[in-house]
């Protein structure tokens, strides 16, 4: 492995590191050297199986982001990181006219809020160590796009979008690169019911110039490479990655 692609010595917390896209950024990190702190409201037991059984280093953090400020202030607990990466989120269905105030609330908390307390921390802590360091946020194709029947989902992950730059704008000069990384139709189990659906899943993969859905590990080597010196001079980025969906 040559440095510009090697994570040795670097420690990373990825939130949502249970399973899926969020498993996948995490076990990414850990095999390209970094120690990898997986942060999720439920267990991530499996997921440092897996590191470890690859020969990487992982611990686990309980994080409960639908606290956003309480998860900010327990990121202390992970030690000094050198990666964060916030790829947790939830989303909610049902038509705009009918949309809840509270399920509302509970995805700009846990989708938007969040991340900028998470940030926030982060870079505080990095600033005051004169450090450095990369956050790559999980955006969304509905950063670009409108989506049906998800209108605070939609707007969260605008808003992901939107926040990666700014903060990209006002720590850059700091030595933290703040990125973004958009993920297309990924098979998870978000989309199983997508996928074993033949109509919709032909109408999808239709759409995608690649052919074939995302796998979480199509992700995580993207998570990667904006964690990696390979990538010291991308800042304010958003990456799509989604099988050339955006261009058709």
């Amino acid at each position: 492995m040559t440095a510009a692609f090697d994570l040795a010595g670097k420690r990373a917390l990825v939130t949502g590191a249970n399973t899926g896209i969020g498993q996948a950024i995490a076990i990414g990190l850990a095999a390209s050297g970094a120690t990898v702190v997986a942060a999720g409201r439920s267990s991530c037991a499996e997921t440092l199986r897996r590191i470890e059984a690859a020969g990487g280093a992982g611990e686990e953090l309980t994080l409960d982001l639908a606290d956003p400020v309480a998860a900010g202030a327990r990121l202390s607990d992970a030690g000094d990181l050198d990666i964060l990466v916030n790829n947790a989120g939830i989303i909610r269905r049902a038509d705009s006219v009918e949309y809840t105030e509270a399920d509302w609330d509970d995805v700009m908390d846990v989708n938007l809020k969040a991340v900028f307390v998470l940030c926030q921390a982060f870079a505080r802590a990095a600033i005051a160590r004169n450090t450095g360091g990369r956050i790559v946020n999980i955006a969304s194709l509905l950063s670009f796009q409108g989506g049906i029947r998800v209108p605070a989902y939609t707007a969260s992950k605008h808003g992901v979008a939107g926040l990666t730059k700014i903060l990209a704008n006002e720590w850059s000069t700091h030595g933290i690169n703040v990125n973004a990384v958009a993920p297309g139709y990924i098979a998870t189990d978000n989309t199983a019911a997508l996928r074993d659906d033949p109509v919709r899943s032909a109408e999808i993969l239709g759409r995608i110039p690649a052919g074939r859905w995302g796998d979480p590990a199509d992700i995580a080597g993207a998570v990667g490479f904006l964690c990696m010196p390979a990538s010291a001079y991308v800042t304010g980025a958003v990456l799509n990655v989604d099988g050339g969906w955006l261009a058709r």
